[in-house]
């Protein structure tokens, strides 16, 4: 778990200061990276909710 919050916390910061890059420069390209990393970030946390939910199926 503390991996997963490690992570959260980087997401946010990249995402936050593309935002910012963003609102700076007028270059979507940071929007694009924010976009990105936001897509991949919420793909990992689904994949390890199923694998959690999985985990509780095969104990009981």
């Amino acid at each position: 778990m503390l991996l997963l919050r490690i992570i959260g916390i980087l997401v946010a910061i990249t995402v936050g200061s593309s935002v910012i890059a963003w609102l700076f420069t007028r270059d979507s390209r940071y929007l694009v990276l924010a976009g990105r990393v936001s897509k991949g970030a919420l793909f990992v946390a689904l994949a390890i909710l199923v694998l959690m939910a999985a985990e509780r199926l095969i104990i009981l």
